[in-house]
């Protein structure tokens, strides 16, 4: 029998309902930088999706590159998380963590008045938001090998504390520009230690994070995001993104991923790469395989048809809770309110309606 959106898999060590992924969010509507009561009823709605990824989650103070995102760090968040997972699963749904630092993707106001830290002294010359407005981001400090370290173990940290909080995983934000994705290209990443230059050095950051994070969880309980051909905040396409990624895929794939999750051509944006380039590193990686970017229904059966493990999907869940009843009965879908996407309160976040049981 043919895998079908509605059928049940394992992703590493992580057993889901269905192949419906809630995609990563981010939504800004964590005021004091934690999960709210409202964050609970946002999830707990979702919860019929085979697997949720939370919104980016920073790992520590200097990851966070836009208002109102909340962290991962503190005792407070974890708290305010373990409600989430609560819900969820008391609701019949799995959730993983994503944990995210931005980099250089942010400014001073919202970093305690300190500068924000990439591989390189280059700024992005990109904009985020800072509460008020949206504004340029600022050239960073290039993080010391003593300050890489560190970052490590933050990661290892927030790993520790996803699991304190009930989370069925993590997923290790590697994609979009932000700090990952910095060290490893050669656009940003312009160190001339062992963390710069060869596809070796560049790769390192993301190999250490990997294997602090593996450590703490298993390896079967950690996904990755990848955005090989994505331009995402600035970070510019590495002169040889087929080599880079390759090797990234290799390396994970000495590791029993939970899965691999790549974004296919431009974040939320066109879905274009080089001739073979998503399909080489998706036919390399011995991961599971989540389908992202831009997928309606008949796209997602398709790809399941070419092995794709599940398929995320990133709008349609913010506007259908219920996204995978509304596809069993092919009902009418809501549209998402774009205005409401970034801050606020309950509109545009858990008044969508459901269909009429």
């Amino acid at each position: 029998m043919a895998d079908t959106l509605f059928s049940p898999t394992k992703l590493g060590a992580i057993e889901i309902a269905n192949r419906f992924v809630m995609a990563p969010l981010t939504r800004n509507r964590a005021p004091d930088l934690h999960p709210t009561d409202m964050t609970v009823e946002y999830y707990r709605q979702r919860a019929g999706a085979g697997l949720i990824v939370t919104e980016g989650t920073q790992i520590s103070p200097m990851g966070q590159g836009y208002a109102w995102t909340p962290g991962i760090y503190s005792e407070e968040q974890v708290a305010g998380w373990k409600k989430v997972t609560d819900a969820v699963h008391e609701a019949g749904g799995k959730i993983v963590a994503q944990i995210w630092h931005v980099g250089r993707i942010s400014v001073p106001q919202l970093l305690n008045g300190r500068d924000p830290v990439g591989p390189s002294a280059i700024s992005a010359e990109a904009k985020t938001f800072d509460g008020e407005g949206f504004v340029a981001t600022t050239t960073p400090h290039a993080l010391t090998v003593e300050e890489i370290a560190a970052t490590v173990e933050d990661y290892r940290k927030a790993a520790r504390n996803a699991q304190a909080a009930g989370f069925d995983g993590v997923e290790i934000h590697a994609a979009n520009g932000y700090l990952i994705d910095q060290f490893l290209r050669d656009t940003s990443n312009k160190r001339e230690d062992e963390y710069g230059g060869s596809i070796e050095n560049r790769t390192r950051f993301l190999r250490e994070v990997v294997d602090a994070v593996t450590e703490v969880l298993g390896a079967e309980r950690v996904g990755i995001r990848l955005s090989p051909w994505s331009n995402a905040n600035n970070v510019g396409i590495d002169s040889n993104t087929a080599e880079l990624f390759g090797a990234v895929v290799d390396f994970l794939n000495t590791k029993p991923m939970a899965y691999v999750h790549f974004v296919e051509g431009q974040t939320g944006g066109p879905r274009e790469w080089p001739e073979d380039g998503i399909e080489m590193l998706r036919a390399k990686s011995k991961a599971p395989y989540i389908a992202n970017n831009g997928y309606d229904k008949a796209m997602a059966e398709a790809a399941l048809k070419e092995g794709a493990a599940a398929v995320a999907f990133g709008k349609l869940f913010i506007a259908n809770p219920d996204l995978p009843k509304r596809f069993a009965k092919d009902a009418p879908l809501n549209e998402p309110n774009s205005e409401t996407f970034y801050g606020g309160g309950a509109q545009g976040y858990t008044d969508y309606p459901f269909l009429d049981e």
